[in-house]
Parts: C-alpha cells; structure tokens; sequence
C-alpha cells in the first residue's frame, strides 16, 4: 500500500516541479530561433527557472496547480475503490511535499464558491479532480498526474463549432479563439490543448488527454498548422512580441457524430504547463 502512495507522491512532486525533456527541447529550439529579443530573454528564464526547479524539486510557479488524474489501465489490470484511494492519499502527500499552495476552500457549497468559509492552511487538502480512466492495450496501470494553474483555466474555452464538412473551416475557428486566449493569458509562450468531441464532457476529457499525451517532438499536420497560425499573431512570450506566441499544439480528436456540429475544447497551457509526470502503479 505505501509502495503506491509513495509513488503516486513522487509522480506528483515531478510533475510539479520538472520539465520534461521533449519541453526543453522545445524552448531551447524557440530560443535560436530569435536570439536578442525580449521574447527570447523570457524564455531563457523560464527554461532557467525550470532547471532551478527540478533541481530543488521545487514548484515550478507559485500557482502551484490542481491535480487531475488520468489512469490507464490494461486488459488484465484490475482497479478498485483501494486503489482509488491509495491514488488520492499519494496525491495529499505529494500536495504537501512540493509543497503545493495551500488552495483548498472550506465550508458548504455556497461557502466555497463564494470563499467565505476561509482558506484550509493545509496544501495536501486540496482535493484533485475526478480521475479520468482510459482502457488501452498494454497491460499496465499507468498513472498521469497534471498539475493544472488557473489563469489557463481563466482562458480555456469549450464552444461549439459549425464545421460545414471543412476542416479548415475547424482551423480557422480553433485559431481566432486561440490568439486572444494567448494573448490575454500573459504567460506565454504557451502550449495549446484541444479536445475535439461530441458532447462539453467528451471534448474537455479529450483535451486532458491531449495533454497527459502530447510530444513537442511529435506534431501532426494538423497540430503543426494551428501552431504556426497562432505564431502569426507575433504576440511573443510574456506580450513582447516575436515569433514565438505558442510552442506546439496538443490535440486529440475523437469519434464524431453526424452533425453540422463539432465540440471544441481549447486550453492555454502556461509557459510551464503541461506540467505532467507518470508512473506505473
């Protein structure tokens, strides 16, 4: 039992508190790309920062981020309501060893959407999000952790688009709500997440899982063309104008309904997200 608790809590501390090397490869990259700007000065301080971080195994932003979950599991891998709670255990220790900041509102509903049940001083009882679980065909049980801030769930958008049989007509959509979305966010250069689904639900559980999966080395045609538009937008990291308004884009596009419709879910990850680790359990 502790095995798991304890790997779950490191996974989290990871998650908050390191780059992933696909991440920095990818801002040392944007960095030639433009030396002597102002955007390219912010981001070596982010990829500085973010070494610093890992360094210390300390949190990579001030906020540090809510917990969400995504769980895969294999054909002969079982998962029960212990091992559900052996998870959110770790992810309480893990809360208290980055250490997180402590977020958690207190009271009945209306006390905490209002927050006038006051602020729980412990970071660890910050309760993550429900846990996506996803059959996949290895036989593992691996577990995802995201650490997620707000000011990109500030920006995040999930609206319906009108696709009139065209992708491009999608693009277009995707790319107009994505350059104010980035450039309000402030911390940029961002990595774009979109989930394109079915129903709100079905698109924001894909757009999870474009994050928990995504690879700055690995872009389709379809991730590369909205990067490259957005960049258009010469919004630059931090405002400051210059090539580099967004890093890559994350997307997963899942099964469609025959609709003039499409559900699209877009998030503007922060210069540090997606802040993400795995382990298997």
């Amino acid at each position: 039992m502790d095995n798991i608790i304890d790997k779950v809590a490191q996974c989290l501390v990871t998650a908050g508190s390191t780059f992933r090397e696909d991440q920095k490869e990818a801002y040392r990259k944007a960095i030639a790309q433009e030396p002597g700007t102002s955007s390219c000065w912010v981001m070596q301080q982010v990829l500085e920062n973010a070494l610093v971080a890992e360094h210390h195994r300390g949190p990579l932003c001030d906020d540090t981020g809510i917990p969400h979950l995504f769980l895969e599991v294999g054909p002969n891998c079982q998962v029960s309501g212990d091992l559900i709670r052996q998870i959110h255990e770790g992810v309480e220790k893990g809360l208290r060893e980055l250490p997180g900041r402590p977020m958690a509102i207190m009271g009945d509903d209306m006390h905490r959407i209002d927050q006038s049940g006051g602020l729980n001083p412990d970071s660890g009882a910050l309760a993550p999000s429900p846990m996506i679980i996803k059959p996949v065909d290895e036989d593992i049980r691996r577990l995802t952790i995201l650490m997620l801030g707000g000011g990109p769930a500030i920006r995040g958008i999930t609206q319906r688009v009108f696709h009139k049989h065209s992708v491009e007509v999608v693009i277009n959509e995707i790319v107009s709500r994505a350059i104010p979305a980035v450039s309000q966010l402030g911390c940029s250069p961002c990595t774009l997440a979109i989930g394109i689904g079915r129903s709100q639900f079905e698109a924001t559980s894909l757009m999870m899982e474009a994050m928990a999966k995504g690879n700055y080395n690995e872009q389709s045609d379809f991730e590369q063309t909205i990067t490259a538009r957005v960049n258009e937008s010469n919004t630059g990291a931090l405002g400051l104008g210059g090539r580099t308004s967004v890093l890559a884009t994350f997307a997963k596009i899942g099964p469609q309904r025959a609709s003039g419709v499409r559900i699209v879910a877009l998030r503007p990850c922060c210069c540090f997200e997606p802040r993400r680790a795995s382990v298997l359990l």
